[in-house]
């Protein structure tokens, strides 16, 4: 019996993780449309409140098409995942048990949901900040908060500060550096977020305590 519920755990990994990439091969086709912002736009929105591909990938492919543009996407994404994060609270006020926890299940993210709800009304501005800079998924951030009942305007700011951090930095490296950044930003994403973050609290700090 353990080895048949271990198999089907096994089988409905590899079918999620099969679907996770087809989906990213189908985001990343619109880069070559006439539709690509308006694709963007959904999918940094959706990103934001359920959706497991981040709009970084379609925003590094845009923005190395058309270099010029790199900053209205990342201004467009911007906008796109602030409202998206607007949704993703609101599911987390009021929709947890209609939707709220099957997207967390999804992501098996239950843990990390229970951390972070017993941690945004001490560090509400900060949790917000981290998530809306780094790789962790801002949807169960989002959800999250608005279980949490995290103070909405302070949960906003942070959004609009973090997520602009997140692609503008993104589309200015490419805008800078063409397309040869592009292999190095998505091999160092990750760590390269970890070490921002860590410099952006730190000068708050510094800004804090020394000045």
């Amino acid at each position: 019996m353990n080895n048949n519920n271990s198999a089907a755990a096994i089988d409905t990994k590899i079918v999620k993780k099969n679907i996770i990439r087809s989906t990213y091969d189908w985001v990343l086709h619109w880069a070559e449309t006439p539709y690509g912002t308006i694709a963007l736009v959904i999918l940094a929105f959706a990103e934001s409140s359920f959706f497991p591909v981040p709009p970084d990938v379609l925003l590094i492919a845009l923005a190395i098409s058309i270099p010029k543009r790199s900053f209205f996407f990342a201004l467009m994404a911007s906008i796109a995942s602030v409202t998206g994060g607007m949704l993703g609270y609101y599911i987390g006020v009021g929709l947890m048990d209609v939707i709220g926890w099957k997207i967390i299940n999804f992501y098996h993210a239950e843990q990390l949901f229970r951390q972070l709800f017993e941690t945004f009304n001490k560090y509400n501005f900060w949790a917000v900040l981290t998530a809306a800079v780094t790789p962790i998924p801002y949807k169960v951030f989002t959800i999250s908060a608005g279980a949490a009942k995290a103070n909405f305007l302070t949960f906003m700011a942070a959004s609009i500060i973090g997520r602009s951090l997140r692609f503008f930095a993104v589309s200015g490296l490419i805008f800078f550096f063409g397309e040869k950044i592009k292999g190095f930003i998505e091999k160092y994403f990750n760590l390269l977020s970890i070490v921002f973050i860590i410099l952006l609290i730190g000068g708050f700090i510094l800004i804090k305590y020394v000045f």
